[in-house]
Order: C-alpha cells, then structure tokens, then sequence
C-alpha cells in the first residue's frame, strides 16, 4: 500500500460475506433449474465471483469479459470498451452479468446492448456495491449486495490503478 494513502472500512469482511450469501440465496431461487451463464466482469469481479459460485450448489458456467472504461485513474473516461470478450456463446442462454461495481451504469448499458445482439433467453444483473449517487444512465440491477456512499472505494477485488483488490474489506481510499 501506498504509504500516504488512508484507508477506512465501510464494509467488513463479515458484512461482505453476508451479502454474499444473501446474493447466493437469491440466485438458487431463481437460477436452480437453468444451468446459467455467469459472466463477470473482469478484473475487479473475479473475487465477488468466486465467493459466489461457491455458495452456488446447482449447474452453471462461468465466462469472463474485460471492459475498461477507467484506466488507471479514478474517473470514468465514459467511453467502454471490449478488451476480451466471450468465450462461450450466449445465444438461447439464461446470462447473469456478476459485477463488483455499479457507478455511473455505462459499462452495464454498453454490456446490456452488447449481450442483447447476442440473443440470450434472459439477462440480469449482480452487483456486489452500488454507487447510486453516481449514475449517468438508468440501470436496474436485479440483485445488489450494498450500496455505497460517493467516495472511491477498493478492496475485495475494487482497485485503485491496480493496488488494493486483495483487502478483505471494502474500504474508503482517501489520499
């Protein structure tokens, strides 16, 4: 960690792993009997994901896709793009987007049009946090785990320019 950098826990571990499993309970409800496609959004969703799918007792598969609209700073550039994209096909499948982080909603626009030419029997949403305050463009999220307030945060997988994603809480970074 950067020397200068502060750090505050908004969320501990405890909570975190409560909305998880809250989150997991939500998704067997609904996902049980559809062999679903969970796609998360790299990098920052990879340990939301995980944690996830352990929690998940029925059949699914996980695919990835690598959009950036940050770079390495703090703000949204506001234009999205695909740095990798899917591997598997999505067309007739029930699709569960897995996100850490909902900001301004563009990246989850770009993704809402970008899987829907793809032609999936069903697409929603999961997102670990929330930035309400933040959002640029109408998005509904079909089932978030906390809402955060208007600060930069990082840990469990959220980073700042690469640094922070192993923190086991999620934390205000404030320089």
């Amino acid at each position: 960690m950067d020397a200068e950098a502060k750090l505050a826990v908004i969320f501990p571990r405890a909570e975190i792993e409560a909305a998880v499993a809250r989150l997991a309970a939500a998704i067997t409800r609904d996902y049980r009997d559809n062999n679903p496609l969970l796609l998360g959004v790299l990098n920052g969703c990879f340990v939301f994901l995980a944690d996830l799918v352990r929690r998940l007792d029925f059949p699914l598969e996980v695919d990835f896709l690598r959009l950036s609209s940050y770079g390495r700073g703090q703000q949204s550039s506001g234009r999205v793009r695909v740095v990798q994209g899917l591997r598997l096909p999505v067309k007739g499948r029930h699709v569960l987007v897995v996100e850490d982080i909902v900001d301004t909603g563009l990246t989850l626009a770009f993704l809402r049009d970008y899987l829907g030419k793809r032609k999936p029997a069903s697409l929603r949403v999961c997102a670990l946090t929330d930035k309400p305050s933040r959002r640029q463009t109408p998005f509904k999220i079909d089932y978030l785990g906390l809402t955060l307030p208007d600060k930069f945060v990082v840990g469990y997988g959220l980073d700042c320019a690469g640094k922070y994603r192993n923190l086991p809480d999620i934390c205000c970074l404030e320089e």
